[in-house]
Protein backbone atom coordinates (compact mmCIF):
# COMPACT_ATOMS: atom_id res chain seq x y z
CA UNK A 1 0.00 0.00 0.00
CA UNK A 2 3.16 2.31 0.56
CA UNK A 3 3.25 2.94 -3.69
CA UNK A 4 -0.76 3.24 -4.00
CA UNK A 5 -1.18 5.13 -1.36
CA UNK A 6 1.17 8.47 -2.03
CA UNK A 7 -1.41 10.20 -4.21
CA UNK A 8 -4.02 10.19 -1.53
CA UNK A 9 -1.51 11.62 1.04
CA UNK A 10 -0.13 14.58 -0.93
CA UNK A 11 -4.21 15.03 -1.74
CA UNK A 12 -4.69 15.31 2.24
CA UNK A 13 -1.99 17.58 2.41
CA UNK A 14 -3.04 19.66 -0.49
CA UNK A 15 -6.19 20.16 0.65
CA UNK A 16 -5.19 21.08 3.96
CA UNK A 17 -3.00 23.60 3.16
CA UNK A 18 -4.09 24.63 -0.80
CA UNK A 19 -1.09 27.07 -1.06
CA UNK A 20 1.40 24.56 -0.87
CA UNK A 21 3.59 24.08 -4.18
CA UNK A 22 6.63 22.03 -3.49
CA UNK A 23 7.18 19.00 -1.32
CA UNK A 24 10.05 17.27 -0.44
CA UNK A 25 10.45 13.92 0.02
CA UNK A 26 13.63 12.11 1.32
CA UNK A 27 13.77 8.26 1.28
CA UNK A 28 16.76 6.02 1.79
CA UNK A 29 17.94 5.13 -1.44
CA UNK A 30 18.55 1.33 -0.70
CA UNK A 31 14.60 1.22 0.13
CA UNK A 32 12.69 -0.43 -3.07
CA UNK A 33 9.38 0.07 -1.63
CA UNK A 34 10.06 3.80 -1.12
CA UNK A 35 11.81 4.62 -4.44
CA UNK A 36 8.44 2.95 -6.00
CA UNK A 37 6.45 5.49 -4.30
CA UNK A 38 8.35 8.13 -5.08
CA UNK A 39 7.70 7.55 -8.47
CA UNK A 40 3.87 7.34 -8.00
CA UNK A 41 4.29 10.76 -6.30
CA UNK A 42 6.06 12.34 -8.74
CA UNK A 43 3.30 11.12 -11.68
CA UNK A 44 0.16 12.14 -9.11
CA UNK A 45 1.76 15.56 -8.45
CA UNK A 46 0.99 17.78 -11.40
CA UNK A 47 -2.51 17.02 -11.35
CA UNK A 48 -2.14 18.74 -7.45
CA UNK A 49 -0.25 21.40 -8.40
CA UNK A 50 2.88 19.92 -6.64
CA UNK A 51 6.33 19.91 -7.46
CA UNK A 52 7.56 16.89 -5.49
CA UNK A 53 11.43 17.06 -4.56
CA UNK A 54 12.67 13.91 -4.45
CA UNK A 55 16.10 13.27 -2.09
CA UNK A 56 17.50 10.16 -1.93
CA UNK A 57 19.41 9.62 1.52
CA UNK A 58 22.39 7.38 2.17
CA UNK A 59 23.60 8.58 5.82
CA UNK A 60 22.20 10.63 8.49
CA UNK A 61 24.39 13.23 8.34
CA UNK A 62 22.99 13.52 4.71
CA UNK A 63 19.64 13.82 5.76
CA UNK A 64 20.44 16.40 8.59
CA UNK A 65 22.08 18.54 5.12
CA UNK A 66 18.84 18.65 3.58
CA UNK A 67 15.96 19.28 6.00
CA UNK A 68 17.96 22.22 6.36
CA UNK A 69 17.88 23.59 2.98
CA UNK A 70 13.69 23.41 3.77
CA UNK A 71 11.96 27.10 3.32
CA UNK A 72 8.38 28.18 4.36
CA UNK A 73 5.98 27.40 2.13
CA UNK A 74 7.66 23.70 1.71
CA UNK A 75 6.01 20.27 2.84
CA UNK A 76 7.16 17.08 3.58
CA UNK A 77 6.13 13.69 2.34
CA UNK A 78 7.72 11.05 4.93
CA UNK A 79 8.43 7.36 3.51
CA UNK A 80 6.52 4.67 5.01
CA UNK A 81 9.57 2.82 6.13
CA UNK A 82 11.51 4.29 9.18
CA UNK A 83 14.89 3.33 7.81
CA UNK A 84 17.40 5.57 9.33
CA UNK A 85 14.63 7.29 11.37
CA UNK A 86 13.63 9.38 8.34
CA UNK A 87 9.81 9.54 9.50
CA UNK A 88 10.88 10.49 13.16
CA UNK A 89 13.56 13.37 12.06
CA UNK A 90 10.85 14.87 9.61
CA UNK A 91 8.19 14.93 12.68
CA UNK A 92 10.53 17.01 14.48
CA UNK A 93 11.75 19.20 11.43
CA UNK A 94 8.47 19.91 10.80
CA UNK A 95 6.88 20.85 14.51
CA UNK A 96 10.06 23.00 15.42
CA UNK A 97 10.53 25.00 11.91
CA UNK A 98 6.62 24.90 11.64
CA UNK A 99 6.86 22.97 7.81
CA UNK A 100 3.94 20.62 7.45
CA UNK A 101 4.39 16.67 6.68
CA UNK A 102 2.47 14.31 5.45
CA UNK A 103 2.61 10.54 6.98
CA UNK A 104 1.81 7.46 6.41
CA UNK A 105 0.19 6.01 9.72
CA UNK A 106 -1.75 7.84 12.67
CA UNK A 107 0.84 6.46 14.63
CA UNK A 108 2.97 9.96 13.82
CA UNK A 109 0.00 11.98 13.74
CA UNK A 110 -0.48 10.76 17.36
CA UNK A 111 3.36 12.25 18.27
CA UNK A 112 2.24 15.50 16.52
CA UNK A 113 2.35 15.09 12.84
CA UNK A 114 -0.50 17.36 10.60
CA UNK A 115 -2.16 14.81 8.51
CA UNK A 116 -1.55 11.04 7.61
CA UNK A 117 -3.69 8.32 5.23
CA UNK A 118 -2.89 5.04 5.67
CA UNK A 119 -3.20 1.84 7.13
CA UNK A 120 -3.20 2.00 11.38
CA UNK A 121 0.34 0.11 12.50
CA UNK A 122 -1.99 -1.90 15.50
CA UNK A 123 -4.76 -2.95 13.14
CA UNK A 124 -1.85 -4.37 10.63
CA UNK A 125 -0.26 -5.86 14.32
CA UNK A 126 -3.23 -7.48 15.28
CA UNK A 127 -3.97 -9.31 11.56
CA UNK A 128 -0.63 -10.33 12.08
CA UNK A 129 -1.17 -11.81 14.88
CA UNK A 130 -3.76 -13.85 14.22
CA UNK A 131 -2.16 -14.97 11.23
CA UNK A 132 0.60 -16.19 13.62
CA UNK A 133 -2.10 -18.19 15.54
CA UNK A 134 -3.33 -20.19 13.12
CA UNK A 135 0.31 -21.15 12.34
CA UNK A 136 0.84 -21.80 16.19
CA UNK A 137 -2.21 -23.88 15.58
CA UNK A 138 -0.87 -25.75 13.17
CA UNK A 139 -2.29 -24.20 9.32
CA UNK A 140 0.61 -24.52 7.48
CA UNK A 141 2.36 -20.54 6.49
CA UNK A 142 1.37 -21.41 2.32
CA UNK A 143 -2.51 -22.61 2.93
CA UNK A 144 -2.96 -18.91 4.58
CA UNK A 145 -4.57 -16.17 3.06
CA UNK A 146 -2.04 -13.69 1.61
CA UNK A 147 -4.11 -10.10 3.21
CA UNK A 148 -3.49 -6.36 3.02
CA UNK A 149 -4.59 -3.64 5.61
CA UNK A 150 -8.30 -3.71 6.21
CA UNK A 151 -8.28 -0.42 7.67
CA UNK A 152 -7.20 2.96 5.53
CA UNK A 153 -7.07 6.26 7.95
CA UNK A 154 -7.43 9.57 7.58
CA UNK A 155 -5.72 10.67 10.44
CA UNK A 156 -5.33 15.54 11.68
CA UNK A 157 -3.56 16.24 14.35
CA UNK A 158 -6.00 19.87 15.74
CA UNK A 159 -3.40 21.22 17.72
CA UNK A 160 -0.36 20.70 15.26
CA UNK A 161 -2.50 22.44 12.87
CA UNK A 162 -3.50 24.99 15.25
CA UNK A 163 1.00 25.82 15.78
CA UNK A 164 1.57 25.72 11.74
CA UNK A 165 -1.74 28.36 11.38
CA UNK A 166 -3.54 25.97 9.07
CA UNK A 167 -7.51 25.85 9.06
CA UNK A 168 -8.33 22.88 8.66
CA UNK A 169 -11.50 22.24 5.62
CA UNK A 170 -14.72 21.08 7.04
CA UNK A 171 -14.74 18.45 4.06
CA UNK A 172 -11.26 17.13 5.74
CA UNK A 173 -12.78 16.98 9.50
CA UNK A 174 -15.53 15.15 7.91
CA UNK A 175 -13.63 12.71 5.89
CA UNK A 176 -11.08 12.31 9.05
CA UNK A 177 -11.47 8.91 10.95
CA UNK A 178 -9.36 10.03 13.69
CA UNK A 179 -9.22 13.57 15.30
CA UNK A 180 -6.47 14.57 17.72
CA UNK A 181 -6.78 17.32 19.50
Amino acid sequence: MTTELVPKRLEALKTMIPTIRRVFAFYHGADMPSSAAIGRALKAAPQLGLEVVPRTVMAPEQLDELLKTLRPGDALLAPDVATMDIPALMLEVSLASRIPAVFSSGLWVGHGGLVSYGADYRARGAQAARLVARILRGTRPQDLPVEGADEIDLAVNLKTARLLGVTVPRKVLLRADVLRR
